[in-house]
């Protein structure tokens, strides 16, 4: 069976201090998440970023750059992965400003959601041009798209944008559950999208809201990834009786690979089978 990859989310772009004091949203605290999620065990790191004062999410490659290097510094190795979102920005200089970054702080992944979307109350944009001319810039740029998945549909997109060799194979996915207008959390949902993905394609599984611990203990029975961090869910149980923490989420993971026998991926195992460069000063994907 495929090693377990745990795709960290860590902030996202909804989580407020009001909503729950553990969301980290300076770049100290989302370096020092991850930094503890590292040290746990994850395979890659989601990240967005937060404006220092307000908290509001920001596009800025600035700020992106500070991640970056805070967590380089402890992680060298991690795979890095900057959001693209489409939710609060929508034009394509600031939805790729990130992408611009080079060397010891370039990405080594992008957030590429495959079609647009509504979520409880404000609506995605992806339209099919700022799809392919973010995937574009990626492979310009070296950086390897992680393909964002809520429904049926977008699977079928992304075959035309590698149809179209606007991206390449080795392939990655996340497929996103639970949300209001998107696939639900059972079984036919999942299993349709499952079969309509590319056979050898890398893919982790992620629930919105309480449903995330459902289907990352799915995921993990079934020989997929996980999604896991604050960014999809802020409770520790379905109840909502307990905030989490993103260490204590990381930590049953691993507690339930552990029942089922999944040996985690390390950052270098993923980096070999998505052809990308080795990390430690050389990130993202020489493309031929």
């Amino acid at each position: 069976m495929q090693k377990l990859i745990i795709n960290f989310t860590p902030t996202g772009m909804i989580p407020t201090k009001k909503m729950t004091p553990h969301v980290p949203t300076t770049i100290n605290e989302i370096v020092e998440d991850v930094h503890r999620a590292y040290e746990l065990g994850i395979t890659l790191a989601h990240i967005h970023a937060r404006d220092e004062i307000t908290g509001v999410p920001t596009y800025k490659k600035e700020v992106y750059a500070e991640l970056i290097s805070g967590i380089r510094k402890y992680a060298p190795d991690l795979v890095i992965c900057t959001s693209l979102s489409g939710r609060d920005f929508n034009t394509l200089d600031k939805r790729a400003d990130v992408l611009q970054l080079e060397g010891d702080l370039k990405p080594d992944m992008g957030s590429l959601t495959l079609s647009s979307l509504n979520f409880n109350k404000v609506a995605s944009m992806n339209a099919p041009n700022m799809i392919e001319d973010l995937a574009k810039t990626m492979k310009s740029k070296g950086i390897v798209p992680e393909l964002e998945v809520f429904d049926v549909g977008m699977i079928n997109f992304g075959n035309y944008l590698v149809k179209k060799e606007y991206i390449t194979p080795p392939l990655y996915y996340n497929l996103l559950f639970g949300n209001i207008a998107c696939a639900q959390t059972n079984l036919l949902h999942v299993g349709v999208m499952l079969n309509d993905l590319p056979k050898d394609a890398l893919i982790s599984i992620a629930g919105v809201g309480t449903e995330q611990m459902m289907m990352n203990f799915l995921a993990i029975t079934i020989g997929k990834g996980v999604r896991v961090g604050l960014e999809d869910n802020i409770w520790y149980d379905v109840e909502k009786t307990k905030l989490a923490t993103n260490s204590e989420l990381v930590e049953r993971i691993h507690v339930v690979a552990k029942a089922n026998n999944r040996e985690i991926m390390t950052p270098s195992e993923f980096r070999a089978q998505m052809d990308m460069e080795p990390g430690y000063g050389r990130y993202g994907r020489v493309y031929n």
